[in-house]
């Protein structure tokens, strides 16, 4: 089975024991927790594609072009200066921005964009803390995640 559909497994076998309030975070923990857990007896056993492995709590290592790029979505109230103050965050950290869409519906802000962390000085969870803080000062919600595990935790 490859990494990224254990972790989808995982990762849906963790939402539903938890149920719908589950903490993203938590999640995340919880999944990169139990990967590590079983990764050794599935070295031994030969699995595809498990020894270049990284976790979601450090993006530095190398890996899958997935496993080096971030999800990032904002959502909330518009206001002057969201896509700066994200872009600001990521530029301190020498993350590089792949793909950008942002749109303002009756204003409602909405933004997904795709990072590049390959070169991060900081982990993703610094990232997240930072992202965090600075959305409750914008008075909006941002969320970022590691791309492989978002898409493993979005495959329908």
């Amino acid at each position: 089975m490859a990494n990224e559909e254990l972790i989808y497994r995982i990762t849906r076998a963790v939402y539903e024991s938890l149920g719908g309030s589950a903490d993203d975070r938590m999640v995340e923990k919880l999944v990169t927790d139990i990967y590590r857990a079983i990764e050794p007896s599935m070295k031994m056993a030969g699995a595809s594609g498990v020894g270049g492995a990284v976790y979601a709590g450090d993006m530095r290592e190398g890996g899958t072009a997935a496993q080096q790029r971030m999800i990032v979505s904002v959502f909330g109230v518009d206001r002057p200066g969201i896509v700066a103050a994200v872009s600001q965050i990521l530029a301190e950290t020498q993350c590089s921005i792949v793909d950008i869409n942002q749109t303002v519906v009756q204003g409602k802000f909405a933004m997904v964009l795709i990072a590049d962390a390959s070169h991060a000085r900081d982990s993703i969870a610094s990232l997240k803390e930072r992202f965090r803080g600075e959305g409750e000062r914008l008075g909006v919600r941002i969320y970022a995640q590691r791309e492989d595990l978002f898409n493993a935790m979005h495959r329908v």
